[in-house]
């Protein structure tokens, strides 16, 4: 089969960059277009010396551009992507790595304060993340690939609570990224923060984030959940550690847990359930699209704590795209991705 035609769209941006060496390795894909808004005319090589393969020169986006294209990847700021898709040929499928889709109407303007652009394309939309999403991808024109910090808190949440294995109440969620998960501008829009020797809590209480994380979690488990969401921005470039902290029902105990889980992830290459009490570390998925979910014991027969750790630029952003792309269009799961 002859290879789909990509436009990138925000390919200089964090998860841009990482998208684009991503999809160099992709056997099945063709990158056609490199857009951007303040880097025209540049190379892409520009920004990351490791591109070094011949890549087509940023240009500024162009509807006419998505007559020659299959997909568009946009990795752009808040609501670029909704003007985008509504110049959509029934040929292009869109993969959407911004907030724009991931929401309701309803919910977009009250988490983001403003209109959303395209309501009509939210129904033909779908959010996907890939573990937790069945074969209906292949129904969707628009996906809309889940935030970096909901990936790393939904993979482990949602069998446990589909199952009723812990309460949905009282759940506590204490995540730590690498400040690339704020984007490009991080350190225009945290400047006083020190970001390279201190630890910061932003979003306190009412983090954007929240409204993805409610409306997924009770999608999957029909009732409402009660959590309380803090992230933070640590001094390292990438990688998100969540810690979570669950009471179990009855008498469910970390076996249950370990099992649940196990059970439910069997056959997907991407999720590693590790041993009992296992200590985890960012470290130990830097620059791939796995994620690693470890069940600790506390001091409490019935409270434990479970660590979740991704690559916010992969699992978080990018791999997951590739992996959204390639469900959608039956390539083999890993395909650009080992």
């Amino acid at each position: 089969m002859s290879k789909r035609n990509v436009l990138v769209a925000g390919c200089t941006g964090y998860i841009g960059l990482q998208l684009v060496k991503l999809l160099l390795n992709h056997k099945k894909i063709n990158i056609k277009y490199l857009c951007g808004s303040s880097s025209i005319g540049k190379k892409i090589s520009y920004f990351d010396k490791s591109l070094k393969k011949k890549l087509p020169k940023i240009s500024k986006f162009n509807k006419s551009m998505l007559k020659s294209v299959d997909i568009i990847f946009t990795a752009l700021p808040n609501r670029q992507s909704q003007k985008i898709s509504k110049y959509l040929f029934d040929k292009n499928t869109l993969i959407d790595l911004s907030a724009d889709f991931r929401v309701s109407k309803k919910s977009y303007y009250k988490w983001y304060k403003k209109k959303h652009l395209a309501n009509k394309n939210i129904k033909k939309s779908i959010y996907s993340l890939p573990e937790l999403n069945k074969d209906s991808i292949k129904d969707y024109k628009i996906i809309s690939c889940p935030g970096c910090y909901p990936t790393s808190v939904l993979l482990p949440l949602v069998p446990l609570l589909k199952y009723s294995v812990i309460k949905t109440e009282n759940i506590i969620i204490d995540s730590k990224s690498g400040y690339s998960g704020a984007g490009r501008n991080v350190h225009k829009k945290f400047a006083k923060k020190n970001l390279y020797e201190s630890l910061s809590a932003y979003g306190v209480g009412f983090h954007r984030h929240n409204s993805e994380l409610e409306q997924e979690l009770k999608k999957h488990c029909k009732n409402e959940v009660k959590f309380n969401f803090t992230p933070h921005l640590t001094p390292m470039y990438r990688g998100i550690l969540s810690t979570i902290y669950v009471e179990t029902k009855k008498n469910n105990n970390q076996n249950k847990i370990i099992q649940t889980l196990k059970k439910f992830y069997r056959n997907k290459s991407f999720i590693k359930i590790m041993p009992r009490d296992k200590t985890l570390s960012t470290n130990n998925v830097i620059n791939t699209n796995n994620c690693l979910i470890s069940v600790c014991k506390t001091k409490y027969r019935n409270k434990f704590i479970i660590l979740s750790v991704i690559d916010n630029l992969i699992k978080g952003g990018s791999g997951q795209a590739i992996q959204n792309m390639n469900k959608k269009f039956n390539y083999p799961e890993k395909m650009g991705l080992t």
